[in-house]
């Protein structure tokens, strides 16, 4: 079996509360790496992944899709480029993808893997798909446990329940990917690894939203474990510096392929 081919398949940008997005850190602090629009928002990205190898075609996260209202665009200045429309500008068949890898499914990472037909019903938007996420975050997702009212819609999972594999902790799929339980921001996130030609491409989602997160104390307050995903991002970025990874920043806005150096300030730093 030989190694993936893959590409970052942006599927639309947006913007989320910098006092969310940062935490603790205070503004004067925060608003020096991210610069806030009008409504205190900082501008994000939804950085898909997209694998090919052998027949295969593998993609990791979905973005928030197409599926909301006027209202819900202008709260969260959601762009109409959505997974699907980046596919089909590639000229990349939804039937032709044969699973999905999704690190949680809050909506600014899960919505898009379901649409509405011309008929007007939810149906999923990548049938003939099989979708890996872990156990715990599916259970807790069903049940809404979550601080956040809003970002586990019922319109991302329901049409998908036949076609979900559920995984419990660490585990290998597709042969070669390794999923790796990766909590804190929720209880069942997980990450991605995979190996192409240069070496291991990780795929860390919300334990490191952007380039601005690296620092210890700079977790989301979105995070339903703060504590803990401090943890799990200094145990991250301990393994990618050792290991020579690539990370890949689904949230980054400018550049989000990067690696981890050893810093004195902080104790990582990223570099191109």
């Amino acid at each position: 079996m030989g190694q993936w081919n893959w590409q970052i398949v942006t599927a639309g940008r947006f913007r989320l509360d910098g006092g969310s997005m940062f935490g603790v850190v205070p503004q004067v602090l925060w608003r020096k790496l991210a610069r806030p629009d009008n409504c205190n928002r900082v501008p994000l990205a939804c950085h898909c992944l997209l694998l090919e190898r052998e027949g295969q075609r593998v993609l990791v996260e979905c973005g928030y899709g197409d599926k909301f209202t006027e209202k819900e665009r202008d709260i969260f200045a959601l762009e109409h480029t959505t997974l699907l429309s980046e596919l089909e500008a590639k000229s990349i068949p939804l039937e032709s993808i044969t699973a999905v890898l999704l690190s949680h499914l809050h909506f600014d990472h899960a919505a898009g893997i379901t649409r509405i037909d011309n008929e007007g019903n939810l149906v999923s938007a990548l049938p003939a798909a099989d979708v890996y996420v872990q156990r715990q975050e599916w259970e807790d997702a069903r049940s809404g446990r979550s601080t956040m009212s809003k970002t586990y819609l019922r319109s991302t999972f329901e049409p998908i329940i036949d076609q979900v594999k559920l995984i419990d902790g660490d585990t290998v799929v597709l042969e070669d990917i390794r999923l790796r339980l990766r909590p804190g921001h929720t209880w069942g996130q997980q990450s991605v690894e995979f190996d192409d030609q240069e070496g291991t491409i990780c795929f860390p989602a919300d334990v490191m939203p952007t380039r601005n997160h690296v620092g210890s104390a700079y977790s989301m307050g979105y995070d339903m474990l703060p504590w803990e995903n401090m943890q799990t991002k200094a145990a991250l970025l301990d393994q990618a510096c050792q290991s020579n990874w690539r990370l890949v920043l689904y949230h980054e806005p400018n550049e989000p392929i990067c690696r981890v150096v050893q810093s004195d300030k902080d104790g990582f730093a990223l570099v191109d």
